[in-house]
Order: structure tokens, then sequence, then C-alpha cells
């Protein structure tokens, strides 16, 4: 079922009750671009063989409630860009929907700026590989439960939270980010972020932290003094416009390997505490 409804942008409803889908392997961009549909019947809709809903409703723009907790998806692998753009979904039911074999949720949510709460609390996500951009630019995201994350065999992070300006808390203590290469623009624009504990988080095998924390203008403290910064390379506008910063530990900073670092501390507080031995951050902190 491929792109069978591909580009139908004057579409307003769909209903496919009668359908038999039962052999259906792949649902790849199965709505995308109905920009104008506004109700979708999926309630009989059989996906227990489906291993692709990759783009299934990008763009579906005009959609504002999706109730999919009765689909049945044991073999699916690929989630990605499956709700990217759907802008005005203010209701989406995915709690029961089976993810243990998924290793890819990347923009998964991208652009859902609709959204204010959403209940992940039974994802499964042992074998996701990629979860950049989950929720970029959710930024009407007051809450979301990732307590059951599996973050084990992740390799990219980057964007994934990026301006989530209205989540006011976040638990990431579950978080395991030993394979995690790229942490560029994870928490950018998360401005409501009062504080962030992350001191669980593994970085040694992170090369890119370019604006981590950048424009996290709530945070009071933060704490990385167990970040192993041993092999990253870009650290450009880390901390820029982290305004309401006053304590900022970095006192296990390896900044040998980083070729760029403009901006690290631009917009900072010029009283601001920063702990660090390392001798780049040191004449960068003096020259402020």
């Amino acid at each position: 079922m491929n792109y069978f409804f591909y580009d139908c942008s004057n579409i307003t409803n769909i209903n496919l009750s009668n359908f038999n889908t039962c052999n259906v392997l792949s649902m790849k961009k199965l709505f995308y671009n109905c920009y104008s549909l506004k109700t979708l019947d999926l309630s009989n809709i059989d996906t227990c063989q489906v291993k692709d809903m990759s783009e299934m409703f990008f763009n579906c723009t005009s959609l504002t409630n999706l109730d999919l907790s009765y689909f049945k998806t044991f073999y699916l692998t690929n989630m990605s860009f499956m709700f990217d753009g759907c802008s005005s979904l203010v209701n989406l039911n995915i709690s029961k929907i089976s993810t243990y074999e998924v290793t890819d949720i990347s923009r998964l949510f991208y652009y859902c700026r609709s959204l204010k709460s959403l209940d992940l609390s039974n994802f499964k996500t042992l074998n996701v590989i990629d979860m950049s951009f989950l929720f970029y630019d959710c930024n009407s995201l007051v809450s979301v439960n990732l307590t059951s994350f599996n973050t084990e065999k992740v390799k990219n992070m980057n964007y994934m939270f990026y301006n989530c300006s209205s989540l006011k808390n976040l638990d990431l203590k579950n978080f395991n980010t030993k394979n995690v290469n790229d942490m560029s623009y994870m928490f950018d624009g998360c401005s409501s972020l009062s504080k962030l504990e992350i001191l669980n988080f593994n970085t040694s095998n992170v090369n890119n932290m370019r604006q981590l924390f950048s424009d996290c203008s709530s945070l009071k403290s933060l704490n990385l003094s167990n970040f192993n910064t041993n092999n990253v390379t870009d650290m450009r506008e880390m901390f820029n416009n982290c305004s309401s910063l006053k304590d900022l530990d970095l006192s296990n900073f390896n900044t040998e390997k980083v070729t760029n670092m403009i901006k690290i501390f631009e917009g900072l507080k010029m009283n601001i505490k920063i702990k660090t031995k390392d001798q780049n951050l040191l004449n960068l902190i003096n020259k402020k």
C-alpha cells in the first residue's frame, strides 16, 4: 500500500473499514501530503504483517485526532517520519503499538506543534538505532513519559528535543548513551527546562556537541562532571544563551580534539561559576 493516497491533497475523509490488508507488508507514505484530511477511520485495518510505516501520515496538516491504539505491529521495524508535519494533531493514541522490532524512530513527531502530551510509557526501544529529530519543534509539548525507553543501541540523538520550548520536566535517568556519537542540538531551545539531570550520560563515543544546550535559558545549574569529551571535535555555541545559568560544572572536560568552540559561552552571566581544569576552556573564560 505504499503511496496509495500519495498527494491526495483534496481528500477530507477516508474510511478504510472494508479494506483487506492482512497481507500488506508496507504502508510507507500511505497518506503522504494529504493536507486536507480531517477524519480517518482505521479501526478495522489489519497491520499485523506491516514492517514499514515510515512517512505514513507525513504532512497530514489538518488531522487533529488519531487513534492507533488498535494497531497490531508485531513486525514493524521503521517508524521514521511517521507523523512528521502533523502540525494540528492534538490527540494521538499510540499507547499499545508494539515497537519491539523497530530500529528507526527519527523524526517520528517532527513538527507536531499542537501535541501537549504524549504517552510513550509502553514504547519498547531496545533495537532503536536512530532517535534524531524525534520531538523536533514540538513546542507545545508539556510532558512526555520516556521512562520505558531503552537507548542502549542508539547512535544518533541530534535535534532530539530541539525547540521543545514548553517542556518543564524531562526524566532521562534511564537513558543509556554509551553508543551515541551525535548529540548536537539535542536540547537546543528547551527554554522552559529549569533543571536537567544527566549525570548518567555516557558520552565517551560522542564527537559532536554543537549547540547541545543552546538557548536553555531557564537552566540555573548544569552538572556535566561525568561527561567524557575525549572524542568531541565540535562544541560550537554549546551553552549559547543559557542566560540563567549560575553554576556550570565542566570539571572533567577534555577539549584536546575540539576544533571549534566559537561562542561556546556566548550570552552567559558575567558572574557565572564555571568549574574546569581544561586550559582551552580557562582561556576562553578569562576572555569573557
